[in-house]
């Protein structure tokens, strides 16, 4: 479940409710980084269901159509998502209204994917929270609902709800929730597979964090002081730490430890390099300070992890 940064949490279980016109785009970054989650650990992190109101087959904003795996009334589990996308408007009516407040019931969190943040408001279950919507229908959505806290941010996570502001920001949402389960690790291990991943948002917080993390990519061997990273940025480390810390969800000396251990477990799985090696590459003084953080990492070690019994 969420906010358990550790290695013993149980497979988080996901609706995501489709209508008609549903955005491709939104769905597969959602969807693409846990899977990627489920992969690169090892473990069934994340499940998920196709679910739509009636149980039918929806057609996406392209002409895709895909079968539902269930009715939403038929569902429960851990974190419902709206995502109606294109057309939304139209959906916003009073059965999806009642449905959703149904299904309020079921699930710990609600997310509004996209657009999904209207009809969630709409059905009264955003009154009384933060959340954003596409940067597009701000204006409208502020208008509209007085009780919601509306909040121009790429992703915003309140309590037992979530939403995010476009398709892309589904990928900064997916990787928030792999953060805040699973830890920075798995998150940053799964944001490596997609390098072309981008943010439809202007976030203040970007460049300095951006530029932070390049800084610690580039010097894996021979780490820099978090003191030196933010001196090099014109920061304060304070000011750096606050950054961080509001991007990523963990201090910046977490990240770069977690970038070094996972250089450490590509290298034991692709490479034939000794222990001794990995070590020096990720910055280590000795073989048994990294084999002990790896251990501390990935409950096991370089030489288990290439013995396959990782």
């Amino acid at each position: 479940m969420l906010n358990s940064q550790n290695n013993h949490v149980s497979t988080c279980q996901i609706s995501i409710l489709l209508f008609d016109n549903f955005s491709n785009h939104c769905l597969a970054n959602i969807l693409e980084p846990l899977r990627a989650a489920n992969d690169l650990s090892g473990c069934l992190n994340y499940t998920w269901k196709i679910v739509t109101l009636n149980g039918l087959e929806v057609s996406s904003s392209s002409g895709l159509r895909l079968g539902a795996d269930a009715r939403l009334s038929d569902v429960e589990g851990d974190i419902l998502m709206v995502m109606p996308s294109y057309g939304f408007l139209t959906h916003a009516t009073v059965a999806t209204s009642r449905a959703l407040r149904a299904a309020a019931k079921r699930f710990a969190i609600l997310a509004g994917l996209d657009t999904g943040s209207w009809l969630l408001a709409e059905a009264s279950l955003l009154d009384g929270y933060e959340a954003t919507i596409h940067w597009d229908e701000i204006d409208r959505f502020l208008e509209r609902f007085s009780e919601v806290h509306v909040k121009t941010e790429a992703v915003v996570f309140d309590r037992g709800r979530a939403s995010c502001g476009g398709a892309s920001t589904a990928f900064t949402m997916a990787l928030q929730l792999i953060g805040k389960a699973h830890g920075p690790t798995l998150r940053i291990r799964v944001e490596n597979l997609f390098k072309g991943a981008y943010s439809e948002w202007p976030d203040p917080r970007v460049g300095i964090v951006s530029r932070a993390l390049q800084l610690m990519r580039t010097n894996l061997e021979e780490p820099l002081l978090i003191s030196d990273i933010a001196a090099r940025l014109g920061r304060s480390q304070r000011h750096l730490e606050t950054q961080v810390k509001a991007k990523m969800g963990v201090n910046p000396q977490v990240i770069y430890r977690s970038m070094r251990l996972e250089l450490a477990h590509r290298l034991a799985v692709e490479t034939q390099v000794s222990v001794a090696e990995i070590a020096v590459r990720c910055g280590y003084q000795d073989a048994s300070a990294m084999t002990r953080a790896f251990r501390t990492e990935f409950e096991t070690t370089p030489q288990a992890l290439r013995r396959g019994l990782g």
